[in-house]
């Protein structure tokens, strides 16, 4: 019953989304939900973002077991790929010692 209601609503997607934003720490245990987060999931596409390069490279080897877990817990065919980012790097334009730049550039000859 709630199943067809949600269909016809159109909503299968959303709770897709909450099922794996949601249950991230559950469906991946507490280690990897410790050093990743997930940041968006569209089109079945899971992207994550990693603390560190070191982690974001043992995600991506990872990546296959994470959709069958995904799979397991959450629902045969709900994520199909899983992007993995590394670590934001700091802006260049931010901080006590940044310098503002020389503006627009003089383009005549």
């Amino acid at each position: 019953m709630v199943g067809r209601l949600l269909r016809e609503k159109g909503w299968t997607e959303d709770v897709s989304v909450g099922g794996v934003m949601g249950r991230w720490r559950e469906v991946v245990g507490p280690e990897i939900a410790d050093h990743c987060t997930p940041e968006t999931f569209e089109d079945k596409v899971l992207v994550v973002r990693a603390d560190s390069t070191a982690w974001a490279t043992q995600l991506r080897m990872l990546a296959p077991t994470l959709i069958r877990r995904m799979a397991e817990e959450i629902g045969e065919g709900v994520v199909e790929e899983v992007t993995v980012l590394g670590p934001a790097g700091p802006g260049f334009r931010r901080g006590p010692r940044s310098v503002r730049g020389p503006g627009p550039r003089d383009t005549w000859g």
